[in-house]
Formats: structure tokens, C-alpha cells, sequence
């Protein structure tokens, strides 16, 4: 398993940007794929983006949201544009051995999870 730390949640006024970073312990890191899900209050973890070979978007992100990874240093990021009041949520960092396709957007697909950090919009 690989052990995750999310960082860069906060409070942003409607419009705005925020970029979470999730660093990665393990020397495999580059072969797993990396997904962020979000879980507001009194809803379901939905998924927002992942990263393999391609990447993958939930439809209300599209447009809006970049995933991105640095093997290297470990890390994944998701640079989020034009924040709205409903992306508020607490936002998790995840991992998995390996997706492609439909498995990428499952979230029981994935083993590891980071703590999670809260992101709120306000309008």
C-alpha cells in the first residue's frame, strides 16, 4: 500500500482557483494510478478525476479541473479553476494498483486513501 497526505484545501470565494497536492510514500508511485474524490456533507464520495495512462474527469469538473502528477517528486495535483459553492467538500487523495476505462471513476477500485482536506466555496 502506499501511504497518502492531502495539503492545499482551504477557503475560496466563488470563481476562484485552488491546487491540492497529495505526496505519495513508496518507490512504486509511478505505477499506480492516482484518482481525487470528494464527499460533501450527507452525500455519497464522488469521484472527480483520475490519472494512468490518460486522465478522467467527472462531467462537472470538466472544463474546470486539472489532474496532474510529478513521479518524481511523488506527487499528484489538482489545479481547480472557477470554483463553484457546490465543489465544497472534503476532497481525498486515492490510489490504485491500476485503472483504465469505467474502473478509473469506481471508488471501491481503490486501496489507499489519504486523511482528506476540506475545500469550501463561498458564493
Amino acid at each position: 500500500q502506499v501511504q497518502l497526505v492531502e495539503s492545499g484545501g482551504g477557503l475560496v470565494q466563488a470563481g476562484g482557483p485552488l491546487r491540492l497536492s497529495c505526496a505519495a510514500s513508496g518507490r512504486t508511485f509511478s505505477s499506480y494510478a492516482m484518482g481525487w474524490f470528494r464527499q460533501a456533507p450527507g452525500k455519497e464520495r464522488e469521484f472527480v478525476a483520475a490519472i494512468s495512462w490518460s486522465t478522467y474527469y467527472a462531467d462537472s469538473v470538466k472544463g474546470r479541473f486539472t489532474i496532474s502528477r510529478d513521479n518524481a517528486k511523488n506527487t499528484v495535483s489538482l489545479q481547480m479553476n472557477s470554483l463553484k459553492p457546490e465543489d465544497t467538500a472534503v476532497y481525498y487523495c486515492a490510489a490504485a494498483i491500476y485503472c483504465s476505462g469505467s474502473r478509473c471513476y469506481d471508488v471501491s477500485h481503490y486501496g489507499s486513501w489519504g486523511q482528506g482536506t476540506q475545500v469550501t466555496v463561498s458564493s
